[in-house]
């Protein structure tokens, strides 16, 4: 079960390595980063707040203080000590409370510095980490483009891969067909090979067919010459026998004289 477990990390743990694009894990990291600086923003606006709070309520017991040591003057110079000691007593009180705001005032200011300069060192690596994540990206991105280049004119790619094997099964296909046409016209040749349709024939009916066929023509050839020869023999008695009879048409009949 150990190693059932650790074979399946191993493949899971390649298969995320084949699946993660660094430029996402980065941009990642700088939005959670961003988020973490909000964060760290809106606890300075807090504790802001509640310092200005903290000031408001001082600014308000001061004033009440203020009031009453004028109001216990008043009744002391009236004659009413009693007033006067009243008065005196309510501002003791009022100032314990100031002195508590005080303190409290103090911590959330000292908490307030400490939050503001951690989120301007924030801020700053922030920064440092955005340059940085974007020339790593750019570096990624045009590694990535040369090494695609490499790979097609190296014809190693998956693409280059794919059409150089489609070329290698198209030759081998088309060198067998050819092999196999040169064998079977062979083995017609030969003989090897009977021809069911019939209308093979072997090399003697060839050549005799062909002398048959010569045998023809010349055949053929001699009767024509014949004709013509015959043709021009009667043409050429006729021509003679006319020649004749104009010539013993215009001879003078010297028995009648």
């Amino acid at each position: 079960m150990k190693r059932m477990g650790m074979i399946f990390r191993a493949k899971a743990n390649k298969a995320l390595d084949r699946a993660e694009d660094p430029r996402e894990t980065l941009d990642y990291s700088y939005q959670k980063q961003l988020e973490l600086l909000q964060k760290v923003r809106r606890g300075v606006a807090d504790v802001a707040t509640s310092r200005k709070r903290l000031e408001l309520q001082l600014n308000q017991l001061q004033g009440q203080s203020t009031k009453l040591e004028e109001q216990g003057r008043k009744a002391l110079a009236l004659g009413r000590e009693d007033l006067a000691r009243e008065a005196l007593s309510r501002k003791a009180a009022l100032q314990q409370q100031v002195s508590d705001l005080e303190t409290q005032h103090e911590t959330l200011q000292g908490e307030e510095e400490k939050l503001t300069l951690a989120a301007q060192r924030l801020q700053s690596k922030v920064d440092a980490f955005r340059t940085k994540k974007e020339t790593i990206k750019a570096t990624y991105t045009a590694a990535q483009a040369q090494t695609r280049i490499a790979e097609s004119f190296s014809g190693i790619s998956e693409e280059m891969g794919d059409v150089g094997l489609a070329i290698q099964r198209a030759e081998d296909k088309t060198a067998q067909l050819q092999a196999r046409a040169g064998a079977i016209d062979e083995l017609l040749a030969s003989g090897a090979l009977d021809d069911q349709s019939g209308l093979a024939k072997d090399d003697i009916a060839t050549e005799l067919d062909r002398i048959s066929g010569g045998s023809d023509v010349e055949l053929e050839l001699q009767r024509m010459k014949a004709e013509l020869a015959g043709g021009s023999s009667g043409a050429q008695q006729a021509i003679e026998g006319g020649g004749e009879k104009q010539d013993d048409a215009q001879r003078p009949n010297f028995d009648k004289g």
